[in-house]
């Protein structure tokens, strides 16, 4: 006979979930008991960081995560950063222990009351195995929904008593052809639906593509730029996209669309049909009343993710994999001669400045972006300066931007850590608010416990700037609790056992980011103080 570990250690090598991260409390000990030398354990010290930290891997890696958290409370304080994983279409398989089944009627100390409830509705399924033997079953159903357009987390609720119990013949048997499973769901459009497309194509005076994260997540990235170069559209990036979709120095790549509807109609002025890509119809915020299209302009939105289809608020849609059919659609349609007019001109230069602190935002992050490498992954939680960063850092290949979708904080620190255990081969660099900073502050640990080599850029403005920025927007004055004066982010990294460093202007902070994204070591954080540039839209 053979045990439910032994049966659940199997099917997560076989789906090469071999990396686990986590916080351990009393109910996974059994999960993790005699833990193998072929898996690795990445801890962090608070929840919401764990879940960041596989956010982050599973987006570098294109696998799906693996989590354990510490039953009803684990789960609870990790919440905010499931509903980002979500918003993110990360593909991630949540578990959490649970109390033995002997003690759940009486719920006990630690029983997850209503386990698969609690983490609702940010999963796709939540589930808890009637019986023991059951496990590996429910795990590898839990990829194959974690892995299936619209790509999401999942969650599983384990009784720590489940681990030891044996499985017969039979069981085991049943085990090992769940572990061999697979299920494939990347379709093409019908071929007459893409057939129309080509005829709209065809007809529309001036067409424009307007790419989404999911581009690059779907693996899409050159499929979208070959039809864009066939059919010479000029390309939009969609608002608030935590992935780029399309190369953003190519001459047809025009910019971020504004995430508000009547700017973002009036950017797609001139057009008469908009092919978005990978993305929602759309990102919305704040509300800016407006025509949804400019006058005249037809909407087609192809996406895998039902739900972006069903409720975009103009235009049609194509539910299909985005690469079999964007490759189908270029190789039908007619090609288009174009010339590279109109192309994104170049950021303006930085204003020249006396080499005191605090330096302005673009000046700091053109010394940031001068300074990295060329195959940088970038991750960005500065929402002020978030509009200057995507100026001046352009994104020229798949895989090398992560940003959160899902509006909260705490994504940055902890992805960036995630994404370099993933990619160690990348350098990795995170532009993280010195407000952003703090949700996921001990992720710092993690990174100089594992040796993992971030570069932490903090753009510091001791205040809430971008609630600032909202609160003139919305005429909201007399708000409290939007400065953030007495933090020293220097002192926290060392806390953690991070070095760091404080920029003291442009020449200074570009040095700081050659040598640490040079190094191999471990981690650095580099303070930048700044004056505050508010967004516009």
């Amino acid at each position: 006979m053979t045990t439910v570990r032994a049966a659940t250690r199997e099917l997560l090598r076989s789906r090469g979930a071999t990396t686990v991260f986590g916080n351990p409390g009393s109910t996974e000990l059994p999960f993790l008991q005699d833990f193998p030398e072929d898996f690795r354990y990445v801890l962090g010290l608070q929840e919401a960081v764990v879940v960041g930290m596989a956010d982050g891997y599973a987006q570098a890696t294109g696998t799906t995560a693996l989590v354990n958290l510490h039953t009803a409370p684990g789960v609870g304080n990790a919440m905010g950063a499931i509903v980002t994983a979500a918003a993110n279409h990360t593909p991630m398989v949540v578990t959490a222990g649970q109390q033995v089944r002997a003690m759940m009627t009486m719920e006990a100390l630690l029983t997850n009351v209503d386990a698969t409830v609690l983490p609702r509705p940010a999963v796709k399924w939540a589930y808890e195995p009637p019986r023991p033997q059951d496990v590996p079953a429910a795990l590898a159903r839990a990829f194959h929904i974690a892995e299936s357009a619209p790509r999401g987390p999942v969650f599983l609720s384990l009784p720590m008593d489940d681990f030891d119990a044996e499985m017969d013949g039979a069981a085991a048997l049943a085990a090992r052809q769940a572990a061999r499973r697979r299920v494939g769901d990347v379709t093409a459009a019908d071929g007459r639906a893409v057939e129309e497309l080509v005829r709209r194509l065809a007809r529309a005076a001036s067409p424009v593509l307007v790419t989404g994260g999911s581009v690059d997540a779907e693996g899409a990235w050159d499929a979208a730029v070959a039809l864009a170069e066939r059919r010479g559209l000029p390309v939009w990036a969609s608002p608030v996209e935590g992935r780029v979709g399309f190369p953003e120095n190519h001459p047809l790549y025009r910019g971020v669309l504004p995430p508000a509807i009547g700017p973002l109609s009036q950017a797609l002025a001139g057009h008469d049909l908009v092919l978005v890509v990978g993305a929602p119809v759309f990102r919305y915020y704040p509300y800016v009343p407006g025509p949804l299209l400019p006058e005249g302009a037809e909407l087609v939105l192809l996406t895998s993710d039902p739900g972006e289809a069903a409720r975009a608020p103009v235009g049609d849609a194509l539910v299909a994999g985005l690469r079999p059919t964007l490759e189908l659609l270029t190789e039908l349609v007619e090609k288009t001669a174009w010339t590279p007019d109109g192309r994104r001109p170049e950021p303006a230069p930085a204003p020249a400045e006396d080499g005191s602190e605090p330096m302005s935002a673009a000046t700091a992050l053109a010394a940031v972006a001068s300074a990295a490498p060329a195959d940088t992954v970038w991750v960005n939680e500065s929402p002020s300066n978030l509009q200057v960063f995507r100026d001046h850092v352009r994104v020229d290949r798949p895989g090398s931007f992560l940003m959160t979708t899902g509006g909260g904080l705490g994504f940055g620190l902890a992805a960036a850590v995630g994404a370099r255990l993933g990619r160690p081969e990348r350098p990795v660099v995170a532009v993280v608010g010195d407000g952003s900073a703090q949700y996921a502050i001990s992720a710092l640990w993690t990174a100089a416990a594992y040796h993992v080599p971030v570069t932490f850029v903090v753009p510091a403005n001791r205040e809430y700037a971008i609630l600032k920025w909202f609160g003139r927007f919305e005429n909201t004055p007399g708000v409290p609790g939007l400065d953030l004066p007495g933090l020293d982010l220097c002192a926290l990294a060392q806390g953690y056992g991070v070095p760091a460093h404080r920029a003291t202007g442009p020449a200074h902070l570009a040095e700081l980011v050659r040598a640490a994204t040079a190094g191999s070591d471990g981690p650095v954080l580099i303070e930048a103080p700044v004056t505050t540039v508010p967004p516009t839209l």
